[in-house]
């Protein structure tokens, strides 16, 4: 019996997924035209058994394996699902995080390959340890490319002047400019107003000038 259905944008409803078992359940998508969001749901008349909730898996052409995307129960029995990374704003609905995925589809002899969805009924508890899991897995895989220019900043930090280092270059430099006014032992504003514009904009050229033993 048909518990579920499927929904792409500007095509057809579909409902006639292969009954892989009594709780597994799949969907052939066509690839092209290309997609990149779906919309999976309870068909009327159908609920899930109590304490139960339908996991939402993908995988995607040219893959092995199948990611899951998020789930749906009898409490949410409709959610859209992001299934294409290169098209369309960020998936709303379903139960967790429902951001997932895809690339442009592999071809196979020529054609594009089917994205493959798979919906498996399984224990609520489950479901929802796997939506955990996946949420850690998103929040570890968006830092990652963060972690590069933190590992530098680390290696810059361990490198950097001391802060009275940097004082003490700051202060020379703001010497040497004003001195060079004249050797009176009074200076006009204009001349320090003068020097704080100069090294305002060589700040704004080059940051890491005081850092460099010189100073200058």
């Amino acid at each position: 019996m048909a518990s579920f259905g499927v929904i792409v944008s500007g095509r057809p409803i579909l409902a006639d997924a292969q009954v892989i078992s009594q709780t597994q359940f799949a969907f052939q998508i066509p690839s092209q035209p290309s997609f990149s969001h779906i919309v999976v749901f309870l068909l009327p008349g159908v609920t899930l058994p109590d304490g139960t909730a339908a996991a939402v898996y993908a995988q995607l052409p040219g893959a092995s394996d199948f990611k899951l995307l998020g789930a749906i129960a009898n409490e949410k029995p409709s959610a859209i699902f992001k299934v294409n990374n290169k098209a369309g704003g960020p998936a709303g609905g379903g139960l967790g995080d429902d951001d997932a995925m895809v690339d442009e589809g592999m071809s196979i002899n020529g054609a594009a390959a089917p994205l493959a969805l798979g919906i498996s009924v399984e224990p609520a508890h489950q479901v929802a340890a796997a939506l955990e899991q996946k949420k850690a897995q998103d929040a570890a895989a968006s830092a990652k490319p963060n972690m590069g220019q933190g590992n530098e900043l680390v290696l810059r930090g361990q490198d950097t002047v001391t802060t009275k280092v940097l004082a003490q270059r700051i202060i020379k430099n703001c010497y040497d400019f004003l001195t060079s006014w004249g050797t009176g032992d009074t200076v006009p504003l204009k001349a320090f107003q003068a020097w704080w514009t100069k090294f305002e904009n060589k700040i704004e050229r080059d940051p890491s000038f005081l850092e460099r033993s010189d100073g200058g």
